[in-house]
Order: structure tokens, then C-alpha cells, then sequence
């Protein structure tokens, strides 16, 4: 096969895996308002097959609501709750496993075709069949995490909600970075001096996927709520009560006051690491790859930082969370641009 030919048959890949990147997006952010609803719970039954047809008659509406009264969210948090209200909660829960079953069409079937055409690169067919196989385990894990809220505490487990966003963001990064790896192969060696910043930018990339996992812990045990202050927490820099739980690490994962106070150090390490990287990047390099990107995750920093902040001041609106949830996952998905600039320049 002519080397032109591979080219563009990695160039199609790419693009179907962009988009498939794109719809994950949404589906974190769509997540990510189900959360912010309190509507993951109003489907108590999983069904990967016929979980695809949704009530169509008021009966059935009825049925289906009549199940989710069974459940504790709605004898401890939603009695008296009308039907109207639950179709509403319902559908933000529908929609998001409706969407996750969407993704699984849009990577099956074009994986299939691009196989049976022998479009598929040497070595690339591990990674795509790794990808798939990922997809999968996020569907179980996801159910995993509702069965943790439909019990006499109905709230989902923060380390289960967590584990849960984070393998979507881990699916899209390692998707992300195979469609840029396709589409960008490497030319060369990265030029001194900006070979330092290689190393750098791998670690940055890691230290952003652990900000939205502390990001995942703050949503799932409520925290942002616990202190509407900034820059101070309360009437000081460092509030009581920190890592008082027994043991004391413990407070890191259950407690709210400490998984605020941790989220809020993390942002301020992204700031000064991202900044000094950014500007090193920025300075040792000319027009490319590297300083445009460079560029892209200094801006994405700041507009996180100010998202992070406003959410604080006013209370979580569902608009503003949602924005720096996905704010999150655009300022990873420009760490990546960078680290792939540097390491397959």
C-alpha cells in the first residue's frame, strides 16, 4: 500500500475519532447536568437493550414512576413529588444513557468497516479494540455508581461518581491523542531548549486529569456548597477542620471542608505550574504547534480559574457547573495539544 494512501486512510480515522471525541464531551457535560439536577437516580432499572424505548403512554409513565417511588430519593427526598416533575428528572437520565449507547454505535460501526477495509494501521487495531473495550466497562461502571444511591442513604457514592468521570475523561484523552497522533505524525526530535518541557508536559497533563478528579470528589460529596467565599474559605486563608477525620486522610475523600480546601491548593499549583510552563514554551519556541498551544492553555487556565471562582460566589448555578466541568476537559484537551507538539514534533 502506497505511504499516500495510509495517509489518508489515517486521516479518515482521525476524523472519526475526533467525532467520536466531540459527542464524549458532550456526554460529560450532559453528566455533568444530570448531577447538578439530581436526576441520575430516576432510573432505578438498567437496561442496556430495551433502556432505549422511554415511557410512550401516560401508563406507562405511570409504571415507570410507581418503580422510582419504591426507591428511597423519593420517600426521603422527593415525596409528594407529581409526575410532571419526575418526567423532567427522568429525561435528563434517559438522555445521558441514551447518548452513551450512541457513542458505542458511533465507535462500533465505522471500527468495523475501517477493519474490514484494512484501513487500520499496524498496531493501531490494540488501541482501538483497548478503546472499545474501556467504552464498555464506563457503561458498567456508570450503573455501578446509580446502584450506590438506590439504598437507604440515596445519594451516589463521590468515590464511585468519581471513578466514573474519570474513566470518560481517561476514554477521551487517550482518543483524542491517538486522532492527533494520526493526524500529526511526528517529523523529528523536539529542538533544545524547548526539550526540557517534555517531561514537564506529560507531568502537567497527569497533574490536570487529577484536578478533575478532586473536581469529581467536590460534586459528589456537595462541597462547593460548604464554603461561598473567595478568596478566603470562611474568615481565613486556611479554615478549621481540616483533615480532623479519623483516620486522618480520610478527610480528604469524606470531608467537605477538606475536599474544598484541596481543590481550591490544586487550582492554585495549575496556576503557577501552567503559567511558568506556558510562558516557557511560549518564549523558547517560534510559530508552530508548541506556542500555539501554548497560547490556548494559558487562556483555558484563566477562564477555569474565573468558572472555579463564580461558581463559589454564587452558589453553583447548573449553567456555571456545568461550564467548568467542561472547561476541565477543554484545558486537558489543550495540555495534550501541547505535550504532543513536544513529543512527536
Amino acid at each position: 500500500m502506497a505511504s499516500s494512501e495510509q495517509m489518508a486512510y489515517d486521516r479518515q480515522i482521525a476524523i472519526w475519532l475526533m467525532v467520536c471525541a466531540a459527542v464524549i464531551i458532550g456526554m460529560i457535560l450532559l453528566g455533568g447536568i444530570t448531577r447538578l439536577t439530581h436526576s441520575g437516580l430516576s432510573m432505578v432499572e438498567w437496561k442496556p437493550l430495551m433502556g432505549i424505548i422511554p415511557p410512550l403512554s401516560e401508563q406507562a409513565w405511570m409504571e415507570t414512576f410507581d418503580k422510582y417511588k419504591q426507591f428511597p430519593e423519593y420517600q426521603k427526598i422527593n415525596l409528594g413529588m407529581t409526575l410532571q416533575g419526575f418526567k423532567a428528572i427522568f429525561m435528563y437520565e434517559y438522555l445521558h444513557r441514551l447518548l452513551g449507547r450512541l457513542i458505542g454505535v458511533l465507535f462500533f460501526f465505522p471500527f468495523l468497516y475501517f477493519a474490514i477495509k484494512g484501513r487500520i494501521r499496524t498496531g493501531l487495531m490494540p488501541k482501538l479494540i483497548a478503546l472499545f473495550i474501556l467504552g464498555a466497562l464506563q457503561g458498567l461502571l456508570g450503573w455501578y455508581m446509580v446502584m450506590s444511591g438506590l439504598v437507604n442513604d440515596p445519594h451516589v457514592s463521590q468515590y464511585r461518581l468519581t471513578a466514573h468521570l474519570g474513566l470518560a475523561v481517561l476514554i477521551y484523552a487517550y482518543m483524542f491523542w491517538l486522532a492527533i497522533d494520526l493526524w500529526l505524525p511526528s517529523g523529528g526530535v523536539c529542538a533544545e531548549p524547548l526539550g526540557r518541557y517534555k517531561s514537564w508536559s506529560t507531568l502537567l497533563v497527569g497533574l490536570v486529569f487529577l484536578m478533575i478528579l478532586s473536581g469529581g470528589l467536590v460534586a459528589g460529596t456537595r462541597a462547593g456548597f460548604a464554603y461561598s467565599t473567595w478568596p478566603l474559605m470562611g474568615n481565613s486563608f486556611i479554615p478549621q477542620g481540616l483533615y480532623t477525620g479519623s483516620p486522618a486522610w480520610i478527610s480528604a475523600f469524606e470531608d467537605v471542608t477538606t475536599i474544598q480546601f484541596n481543590h481550591r491548593m490544586f487550582a492554585y499549583l495549575l496556576l503557577v505550574v501552567i503559567s511558568w510552563f506556558s510562558f516557557g514554551v511560549y518564549t523558547n519556541s517560534g510559530p508552530g504547534r508548541a506556542r500555539t498551544g501554548a497560547i490556548a492553555l494559558f487562556a483555558m487556565l484563566l477562564i477555569q480559574a474565573v468558572l472555579g471562582v463564580l461558581n463559589l460566589l454564587l452558589h453553583v448555578p447548573v449553567a456555571l457547573a456545568a461550564a467548568h466541568q467542561g472547561g476541565a476537559v477543554v484545558l486537558l484537551t489543550a495540555a495534550l495539544f501541547v505535550c504532543h507538539a513536544l513529543r512527536r514534533p
